[in-house]
Protein backbone atom coordinates (compact mmCIF):
# COMPACT_ATOMS: atom_id res chain seq x y z
CA UNK A 1 0.00 0.00 0.00
CA UNK A 2 1.27 3.73 -0.76
CA UNK A 3 0.36 7.10 0.63
CA UNK A 4 -0.29 10.16 -2.21
CA UNK A 5 3.84 10.32 -2.30
CA UNK A 6 4.27 6.67 -3.37
CA UNK A 7 5.78 6.03 0.04
CA UNK A 8 6.10 2.09 0.54
CA UNK A 9 4.34 1.79 4.19
CA UNK A 10 6.54 1.84 7.15
CA UNK A 11 9.69 2.68 4.25
CA UNK A 12 11.66 5.31 5.05
CA UNK A 13 15.38 6.77 5.39
CA UNK A 14 18.30 6.92 7.58
CA UNK A 15 18.52 11.19 8.72
CA UNK A 16 21.83 10.38 8.11
CA UNK A 17 21.46 9.33 4.12
CA UNK A 18 18.74 12.32 4.03
CA UNK A 19 21.65 15.17 4.87
CA UNK A 20 24.26 13.21 3.14
CA UNK A 21 21.51 14.07 -0.27
CA UNK A 22 20.93 17.33 0.57
CA UNK A 23 24.22 18.32 0.61
CA UNK A 24 25.11 16.40 -2.74
CA UNK A 25 21.71 18.29 -4.11
CA UNK A 26 24.08 21.50 -2.73
CA UNK A 27 27.02 20.60 -4.99
CA UNK A 28 24.53 20.46 -8.18
CA UNK A 29 23.29 23.65 -7.53
CA UNK A 30 27.62 25.36 -7.07
CA UNK A 31 27.64 22.82 -10.49
CA UNK A 32 25.06 24.72 -12.83
CA UNK A 33 26.97 28.47 -11.65
CA UNK A 34 30.25 26.63 -12.32
CA UNK A 35 28.81 25.06 -16.23
CA UNK A 36 27.39 28.33 -17.01
CA UNK A 37 30.61 30.11 -16.60
CA UNK A 38 32.02 27.46 -18.57
CA UNK A 39 29.87 27.93 -21.50
CA UNK A 40 30.06 31.55 -21.24
CA UNK A 41 33.86 31.67 -21.82
CA UNK A 42 34.27 29.34 -24.62
CA UNK A 43 35.54 26.24 -22.33
CA UNK A 44 33.04 23.55 -23.23
CA UNK A 45 34.78 20.88 -22.46
CA UNK A 46 34.90 21.51 -18.57
CA UNK A 47 31.38 22.45 -19.02
CA UNK A 48 30.76 18.49 -20.82
CA UNK A 49 33.01 16.70 -17.85
CA UNK A 50 30.55 18.98 -15.13
CA UNK A 51 27.48 17.80 -16.53
CA UNK A 52 28.46 14.40 -16.45
CA UNK A 53 29.45 14.36 -13.02
CA UNK A 54 25.94 16.16 -12.16
CA UNK A 55 24.68 12.74 -14.10
CA UNK A 56 26.64 10.36 -12.00
CA UNK A 57 25.19 12.59 -8.98
CA UNK A 58 21.78 12.62 -9.50
CA UNK A 59 22.12 8.58 -10.17
CA UNK A 60 23.83 8.28 -7.02
CA UNK A 61 21.16 10.21 -5.10
CA UNK A 62 18.48 7.60 -7.07
CA UNK A 63 20.40 4.31 -5.96
CA UNK A 64 20.05 6.06 -2.24
CA UNK A 65 16.63 6.43 -2.31
CA UNK A 66 15.90 3.46 -4.48
CA UNK A 67 18.07 1.15 -1.47
CA UNK A 68 15.50 2.86 1.33
CA UNK A 69 12.42 3.36 -0.51
CA UNK A 70 11.91 1.41 -3.38
CA UNK A 71 11.79 2.13 -7.14
CA UNK A 72 8.22 3.80 -7.39
CA UNK A 73 9.01 6.56 -5.21
CA UNK A 74 8.19 9.76 -6.28
CA UNK A 75 11.56 11.44 -5.48
CA UNK A 76 13.03 9.02 -7.94
CA UNK A 77 10.74 10.20 -10.76
CA UNK A 78 11.68 13.42 -10.16
CA UNK A 79 15.37 12.49 -10.61
CA UNK A 80 14.52 10.85 -13.92
CA UNK A 81 13.22 14.51 -14.87
CA UNK A 82 16.45 15.98 -13.86
CA UNK A 83 18.42 13.76 -15.79
CA UNK A 84 16.90 13.91 -19.19
CA UNK A 85 17.13 17.90 -18.83
CA UNK A 86 21.15 16.82 -18.01
CA UNK A 87 21.31 14.80 -21.05
CA UNK A 88 19.53 17.59 -23.19
CA UNK A 89 21.88 19.80 -22.15
CA UNK A 90 25.07 17.67 -22.55
CA UNK A 91 24.46 17.00 -26.05
CA UNK A 92 23.78 20.56 -26.95
CA UNK A 93 27.13 21.85 -25.67
CA UNK A 94 28.52 18.43 -27.96
CA UNK A 95 26.97 18.42 -31.05
CA UNK A 96 28.41 22.75 -30.72
CA UNK A 97 24.69 23.85 -31.19
CA UNK A 98 23.49 27.60 -30.35
CA UNK A 99 22.89 27.25 -26.82
CA UNK A 100 21.10 29.85 -24.80
CA UNK A 101 23.15 29.29 -21.73
CA UNK A 102 20.70 31.38 -19.88
CA UNK A 103 17.81 29.33 -20.80
CA UNK A 104 20.08 25.91 -20.33
CA UNK A 105 20.50 27.10 -17.06
CA UNK A 106 17.05 28.11 -15.56
CA UNK A 107 16.13 24.35 -16.76
CA UNK A 108 18.18 22.59 -15.03
CA UNK A 109 17.52 25.22 -11.96
CA UNK A 110 13.55 24.08 -12.09
CA UNK A 111 14.51 20.11 -12.13
CA UNK A 112 16.90 20.59 -9.66
CA UNK A 113 14.23 22.78 -7.20
CA UNK A 114 11.97 20.09 -7.69
CA UNK A 115 13.76 17.51 -6.62
CA UNK A 116 15.35 19.64 -3.87
CA UNK A 117 11.52 20.25 -2.29
CA UNK A 118 10.28 16.10 -2.63
CA UNK A 119 13.60 15.08 -0.99
CA UNK A 120 12.75 17.95 1.57
CA UNK A 121 8.62 17.25 1.66
CA UNK A 122 8.70 13.56 0.39
CA UNK A 123 11.52 11.51 2.22
CA UNK A 124 10.27 10.42 5.51
CA UNK A 125 13.06 9.68 8.28
CA UNK A 126 13.82 7.18 10.81
CA UNK A 127 16.49 8.01 13.73
CA UNK A 128 19.43 5.81 13.87
CA UNK A 129 20.25 5.89 18.18
CA UNK A 130 23.14 3.91 19.82
CA UNK A 131 23.76 2.81 22.70
CA UNK A 132 27.07 1.56 24.25
CA UNK A 133 26.81 0.12 27.74
CA UNK A 134 30.58 -1.25 28.59
CA UNK A 135 29.55 -3.57 32.13
CA UNK A 136 26.25 -5.56 32.13
CA UNK A 137 25.33 -4.03 35.48
CA UNK A 138 25.22 -0.82 35.06
CA UNK A 139 23.29 -1.45 31.76
CA UNK A 140 20.07 0.04 33.84
CA UNK A 141 21.45 3.34 33.55
CA UNK A 142 20.16 3.45 29.98
CA UNK A 143 17.74 0.91 30.11
CA UNK A 144 14.15 2.60 30.35
CA UNK A 145 16.02 5.38 27.38
CA UNK A 146 16.35 2.52 25.06
CA UNK A 147 13.21 0.68 25.90
CA UNK A 148 11.26 4.65 24.53
CA UNK A 149 13.71 4.40 21.32
CA UNK A 150 12.83 0.68 20.63
CA UNK A 151 9.38 1.44 21.10
CA UNK A 152 9.18 4.25 17.98
CA UNK A 153 8.24 2.94 14.94
CA UNK A 154 10.49 5.67 13.39
CA UNK A 155 13.78 4.79 15.46
CA UNK A 156 15.94 2.08 14.66
CA UNK A 157 17.66 1.31 18.27
CA UNK A 158 21.22 -0.43 18.64
CA UNK A 159 22.21 -1.55 21.95
CA UNK A 160 26.27 -2.33 21.29
CA UNK A 161 28.41 -3.21 24.26
CA UNK A 162 31.47 -2.58 23.91
CA UNK A 163 34.77 -3.94 25.49
CA UNK A 164 37.08 -2.86 28.86
CA UNK A 165 40.15 -3.27 29.99
CA UNK A 166 41.51 -3.67 33.40
CA UNK A 167 44.82 -1.11 33.57
CA UNK A 168 48.12 -2.24 35.55
CA UNK A 169 49.27 0.38 38.01
CA UNK A 170 51.80 2.35 35.43
CA UNK A 171 48.15 3.01 33.36
CA UNK A 172 48.94 0.30 30.47
CA UNK A 173 46.28 -1.96 29.87
CA UNK A 174 45.90 -5.62 30.97
CA UNK A 175 42.66 -7.75 30.63
CA UNK A 176 40.16 -7.15 27.87
CA UNK A 177 36.59 -7.64 29.30
CA UNK A 178 33.41 -7.88 27.27
CA UNK A 179 30.00 -8.58 28.47
CA UNK A 180 27.74 -9.00 25.48
CA UNK A 181 26.64 -12.27 26.63
CA UNK A 182 25.46 -10.74 30.28
CA UNK A 183 22.35 -8.97 28.94
CA UNK A 184 18.87 -9.35 29.63
CA UNK A 185 17.31 -11.53 27.08
CA UNK A 186 15.22 -9.16 25.79
CA UNK A 187 17.79 -6.65 24.44
CA UNK A 188 18.86 -7.36 21.20
CA UNK A 189 22.92 -6.88 21.21
CA UNK A 190 25.40 -6.03 18.30
CA UNK A 191 28.69 -6.70 18.15
CA UNK A 192 30.85 -3.96 18.19
CA UNK A 193 33.04 -5.14 15.44
CA UNK A 194 30.37 -5.48 12.95
CA UNK A 195 28.99 -1.84 13.34
CA UNK A 196 30.34 0.96 11.93
CA UNK A 197 30.00 3.82 13.59
CA UNK A 198 31.86 6.30 11.10
CA UNK A 199 29.85 4.54 8.06
CA UNK A 200 26.57 4.55 10.13
CA UNK A 201 26.73 8.20 11.64
CA UNK A 202 24.15 7.53 14.05
CA UNK A 203 22.05 10.41 15.16
CA UNK A 204 22.27 9.82 18.86
CA UNK A 205 24.69 8.28 21.15
CA UNK A 206 24.65 7.20 24.63
CA UNK A 207 27.18 6.66 26.97
CA UNK A 208 27.44 5.56 30.48
CA UNK A 209 31.17 5.80 31.19
CA UNK A 210 32.70 9.62 31.50
CA UNK A 211 36.45 8.99 32.67
CA UNK A 212 37.96 7.45 29.17
CA UNK A 213 41.73 7.21 30.08
CA UNK A 214 41.00 9.36 33.53
CA UNK A 215 40.32 6.08 35.29
CA UNK A 216 43.49 5.04 37.19
CA UNK A 217 41.65 1.10 37.01
CA UNK A 218 39.95 0.40 34.12
CA UNK A 219 38.90 1.55 30.66
CA UNK A 220 37.01 1.14 27.90
CA UNK A 221 38.39 0.54 24.57
CA UNK A 222 40.20 3.77 23.27
CA UNK A 223 37.80 3.69 20.07
CA UNK A 224 35.08 4.75 22.07
CA UNK A 225 35.97 7.16 23.98
CA UNK A 226 33.75 10.42 24.37
CA UNK A 227 36.19 12.69 22.26
CA UNK A 228 36.46 9.90 19.53
CA UNK A 229 32.73 9.35 19.59
CA UNK A 230 31.28 13.11 19.19
CA UNK A 231 33.05 12.45 15.72
CA UNK A 232 30.27 9.99 14.44
CA UNK A 233 27.40 11.80 15.65
CA UNK A 234 25.25 14.63 15.75
CA UNK A 235 24.54 14.31 19.36
CA UNK A 236 26.66 11.89 22.27
CA UNK A 237 24.51 11.83 25.67
CA UNK A 238 26.00 11.22 28.70
CA UNK A 239 24.09 9.36 31.68
CA UNK A 240 25.81 8.87 34.38
CA UNK A 241 26.10 5.33 35.23
CA UNK A 242 25.12 5.64 39.06
CA UNK A 243 23.20 8.22 41.09
CA UNK A 244 24.37 10.35 44.20
CA UNK A 245 22.68 11.68 47.48
CA UNK A 246 20.90 14.64 46.85
CA UNK A 247 22.00 18.03 48.03
CA UNK A 248 21.09 21.67 47.36
CA UNK A 249 23.57 24.06 45.49
CA UNK A 250 24.70 25.39 48.24
CA UNK A 251 25.96 23.14 50.17
CA UNK A 252 29.43 23.43 49.12
CA UNK A 253 31.29 21.04 51.46
CA UNK A 254 28.73 18.42 50.32
CA UNK A 255 29.79 19.48 47.30
CA UNK A 256 33.52 18.95 47.14
CA UNK A 257 32.95 15.50 47.69
CA UNK A 258 31.20 14.85 44.48
CA UNK A 259 32.80 17.74 42.40
CA UNK A 260 35.11 15.32 40.25
CA UNK A 261 31.90 13.95 38.62
CA UNK A 262 31.12 17.00 36.92
CA UNK A 263 34.24 17.71 34.70
CA UNK A 264 35.15 14.62 32.80
CA UNK A 265 35.83 13.85 29.50
CA UNK A 266 32.51 12.49 28.93
CA UNK A 267 30.52 15.82 30.68
CA UNK A 268 32.85 17.71 28.18
CA UNK A 269 32.87 16.05 24.53
CA UNK A 270 28.87 15.06 24.93
CA UNK A 271 26.60 17.60 23.32
CA UNK A 272 24.24 16.85 26.58
CA UNK A 273 24.04 15.33 30.01
CA UNK A 274 21.26 14.08 31.99
CA UNK A 275 21.49 14.06 35.65
CA UNK A 276 19.16 12.69 38.38
CA UNK A 277 17.68 15.80 39.77
CA UNK A 278 17.18 19.96 38.86
CA UNK A 279 19.50 20.45 42.09
CA UNK A 280 22.36 18.19 41.01
CA UNK A 281 21.92 20.08 37.16
CA UNK A 282 22.59 23.11 38.82
CA UNK A 283 25.86 21.95 41.22
CA UNK A 284 27.05 20.34 37.85
CA UNK A 285 26.83 23.40 35.91
CA UNK A 286 28.38 25.44 38.94
CA UNK A 287 31.37 23.15 38.98
CA UNK A 288 32.06 22.26 35.55
CA UNK A 289 32.33 26.37 34.87
CA UNK A 290 34.81 26.73 37.47
CA UNK A 291 37.13 23.79 36.45
CA UNK A 292 36.81 25.03 32.83
CA UNK A 293 37.69 28.78 33.89
CA UNK A 294 40.82 26.88 36.25
CA UNK A 295 41.89 25.39 33.16
CA UNK A 296 41.67 27.92 30.79
CA UNK A 297 39.42 26.93 28.51
CA UNK A 298 37.10 29.13 26.27
CA UNK A 299 33.77 29.88 24.83
CA UNK A 300 30.73 27.61 25.74
CA UNK A 301 32.50 25.54 28.33
CA UNK A 302 32.12 28.76 30.47
CA UNK A 303 29.16 30.42 28.59
CA UNK A 304 26.13 29.54 31.95
CA UNK A 305 22.99 29.82 29.09
CA UNK A 306 24.81 27.59 26.82
CA UNK A 307 25.58 24.60 29.97
CA UNK A 308 22.00 25.53 30.73
CA UNK A 309 20.72 23.73 28.16
CA UNK A 310 23.27 21.18 28.25
CA UNK A 311 22.90 19.60 31.28
CA UNK A 312 19.53 18.26 31.93
CA UNK A 313 18.09 17.47 35.20
CA UNK A 314 15.07 15.32 34.31
CA UNK A 315 15.97 12.07 36.34
CA UNK A 316 17.78 8.88 35.91
CA UNK A 317 16.87 5.92 33.98
CA UNK A 318 18.04 3.67 37.15
CA UNK A 319 15.27 4.71 39.30
CA UNK A 320 12.80 3.99 36.26
CA UNK A 321 14.15 0.08 36.14
CA UNK A 322 14.28 -0.41 40.24
CA UNK A 323 10.82 0.73 40.36
CA UNK A 324 9.52 -1.12 37.73
CA UNK A 325 11.50 -4.69 38.67
CA UNK A 326 8.34 -6.18 40.71
CA UNK A 327 9.72 -9.24 43.04
CA UNK A 328 6.92 -11.54 42.03
CA UNK A 329 8.38 -11.68 38.19
CA UNK A 330 12.27 -12.16 39.21
CA UNK A 331 13.99 -15.36 37.98
CA UNK A 332 15.41 -16.52 41.63
CA UNK A 333 18.33 -19.22 41.42
CA UNK A 334 17.27 -22.39 43.17
CA UNK A 335 20.73 -21.74 45.18
CA UNK A 336 19.54 -18.81 46.35
CA UNK A 337 16.28 -19.74 47.46
CA UNK A 338 17.75 -22.85 48.83
CA UNK A 339 19.35 -19.69 51.63
CA UNK A 340 16.15 -17.57 51.40
CA UNK A 341 13.28 -20.03 52.19
CA UNK A 342 12.48 -21.52 55.61
CA UNK A 343 11.44 -25.09 56.60
CA UNK A 344 7.95 -23.98 56.15
CA UNK A 345 7.94 -22.54 52.62
CA UNK A 346 7.86 -18.94 53.90
CA UNK A 347 10.86 -16.58 53.33
CA UNK A 348 13.59 -15.13 55.77
CA UNK A 349 14.38 -11.12 55.98
CA UNK A 350 17.06 -10.53 53.13
CA UNK A 351 19.49 -8.31 53.41
CA UNK A 352 21.38 -6.56 50.73
CA UNK A 353 24.86 -6.27 51.86
CA UNK A 354 26.87 -3.66 49.60
CA UNK A 355 30.71 -3.41 50.07
CA UNK A 356 32.69 -0.49 48.04
CA UNK A 357 35.65 0.24 46.55
CA UNK A 358 36.66 3.51 48.47
CA UNK A 359 36.25 2.16 51.98
CA UNK A 360 38.11 -1.44 51.29
CA UNK A 361 40.76 1.07 50.68
CA UNK A 362 40.62 3.26 52.82
CA UNK A 363 40.48 1.35 55.69
CA UNK A 364 42.09 -2.11 54.52
CA UNK A 365 42.66 -4.51 57.44
CA UNK A 366 40.05 -2.58 59.38
CA UNK A 367 37.77 -2.70 56.02
CA UNK A 368 38.16 -7.14 56.25
CA UNK A 369 37.50 -7.54 60.14
CA UNK A 370 34.39 -5.54 59.65
CA UNK A 371 33.60 -7.89 56.88
CA UNK A 372 34.33 -10.82 59.26
CA UNK A 373 32.56 -9.49 62.02
CA UNK A 374 29.08 -8.84 59.72
CA UNK A 375 29.77 -12.44 58.29
CA UNK A 376 29.82 -14.34 62.08
CA UNK A 377 26.23 -12.53 63.02
CA UNK A 378 24.57 -13.16 59.98
CA UNK A 379 25.62 -16.58 60.34
CA UNK A 380 24.41 -16.92 63.29
CA UNK A 381 21.50 -15.63 62.65
CA UNK A 382 20.94 -17.39 59.30
CA UNK A 383 17.81 -19.08 60.44
CA UNK A 384 15.71 -15.79 60.40
CA UNK A 385 17.73 -13.90 58.28
CA UNK A 386 19.61 -13.90 54.49
CA UNK A 387 22.27 -12.44 53.42
CA UNK A 388 23.00 -11.30 49.78
CA UNK A 389 25.94 -10.49 49.75
CA UNK A 390 26.81 -7.77 46.03
CA UNK A 391 30.24 -6.17 46.12
CA UNK A 392 30.76 -3.14 44.00
CA UNK A 393 31.43 -4.80 40.40
CA UNK A 394 34.67 -2.88 39.90
CA UNK A 395 35.94 -4.05 43.46
CA UNK A 396 38.37 -6.76 41.67
CA UNK A 397 40.24 -4.62 38.86
CA UNK A 398 40.71 -1.64 41.69
CA UNK A 399 42.31 -4.16 44.73
CA UNK A 400 44.56 -5.97 41.84
CA UNK A 401 45.72 -2.53 40.46
CA UNK A 402 45.85 -0.86 43.24
CA UNK A 403 46.37 -3.22 46.06
CA UNK A 404 48.00 -6.94 44.91
CA UNK A 405 48.48 -7.54 48.71
CA UNK A 406 44.89 -6.56 49.56
CA UNK A 407 43.64 -8.81 47.10
CA UNK A 408 44.77 -12.14 48.55
CA UNK A 409 43.24 -11.57 51.77
CA UNK A 410 39.57 -9.89 50.16
CA UNK A 411 40.13 -13.20 47.88
CA UNK A 412 40.44 -15.52 50.88
CA UNK A 413 37.35 -14.38 53.41
CA UNK A 414 35.22 -13.97 49.73
CA UNK A 415 35.99 -17.64 49.01
CA UNK A 416 35.60 -18.71 52.20
CA UNK A 417 32.00 -16.97 52.51
CA UNK A 418 31.14 -18.67 48.68
CA UNK A 419 32.44 -22.29 50.40
CA UNK A 420 30.60 -22.17 53.28
CA UNK A 421 26.75 -21.70 51.40
CA UNK A 422 24.99 -20.13 54.28
CA UNK A 423 24.46 -16.66 52.65
CA UNK A 424 24.01 -15.05 48.99
CA UNK A 425 26.94 -13.74 46.77
CA UNK A 426 25.57 -11.73 43.89
CA UNK A 427 28.15 -11.06 41.26
CA UNK A 428 25.82 -10.99 38.23
CA UNK A 429 24.96 -8.18 36.06
CA UNK A 430 21.65 -8.06 37.22
CA UNK A 431 21.39 -5.26 40.33
CA UNK A 432 17.76 -4.42 40.35
CA UNK A 433 16.77 -8.29 40.90
CA UNK A 434 19.14 -8.10 44.56
CA UNK A 435 17.07 -4.48 45.10
CA UNK A 436 13.76 -5.74 44.37
CA UNK A 437 14.44 -9.11 46.46
CA UNK A 438 15.85 -7.51 49.52
CA UNK A 439 14.01 -6.29 52.55
CA UNK A 440 16.69 -3.46 53.83
CA UNK A 441 19.82 -2.35 52.63
CA UNK A 442 22.98 -2.26 55.37
CA UNK A 443 26.65 -1.50 53.77
CA UNK A 444 28.52 1.94 52.29
CA UNK A 445 26.64 5.05 52.90
CA UNK A 446 27.86 6.53 49.75
CA UNK A 447 26.66 4.18 47.12
CA UNK A 448 24.40 4.55 44.39
CA UNK A 449 22.26 1.61 45.44
CA UNK A 450 21.54 3.36 48.74
CA UNK A 451 19.52 6.03 46.82
CA UNK A 452 17.71 3.54 45.07
CA UNK A 453 16.91 1.57 47.57
CA UNK A 454 15.35 4.55 49.47
CA UNK A 455 13.47 4.99 46.31
CA UNK A 456 12.09 1.79 46.81
CA UNK A 457 10.83 2.83 50.81
CA UNK A 458 13.64 0.45 52.31
CA UNK A 459 15.06 0.14 55.36
CA UNK A 460 18.97 1.80 54.40
CA UNK A 461 21.43 0.95 57.58
CA UNK A 462 24.69 2.13 56.95
CA UNK A 463 28.20 0.37 57.94
CA UNK A 464 30.60 1.85 59.84
CA UNK A 465 34.11 0.44 59.91
CA UNK A 466 34.82 0.79 63.57
CA UNK A 467 31.54 -0.61 64.97
CA UNK A 468 31.57 -4.77 65.62
CA UNK A 469 28.23 -4.64 65.45
CA UNK A 470 25.47 -4.47 62.57
CA UNK A 471 22.07 -2.59 63.40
Amino acid sequence: MEDTAGTVKNKSMRKSQKKQIENMLDLLEQAHTAIKKAVETGNTEIALTLLEQAQDSAIQIGGMIEESLGEEFVTVRTLESYCEQVYQSYEMIRQQQAVNMGKVYKSLRRELIRMENSVKNDIPVRTCVVFLPYKASMWDSLESVWKAADADPDCDAYVIPIPYFDKNPDGSFRKMHYEGDLYPKDVPVVSWEEFDLAAEHPDVIYIHNPYDECNHVTSVHPAFYARELRKYTDKLVYIPYFILSEITPDNQSAIDGMKHFCFTPGTIYAHQVIVQSENMRQIYINEYIKAAKEMGLPGEHVDRKFLEKKFLGTGSPKIDKVLSTKKEDLEIPAEWLRIIEKPDGSWKKIIFYNTGVSALLKDEEKFLQKMESVFEIFKENRDEVALLWRPHPLIQATIESMRPKLWEDYRELKERYIAEGWGIYDDTADMDRAVALSDAYYGVGSSSVVQLCQERGMPVMRQEVDDFTTK
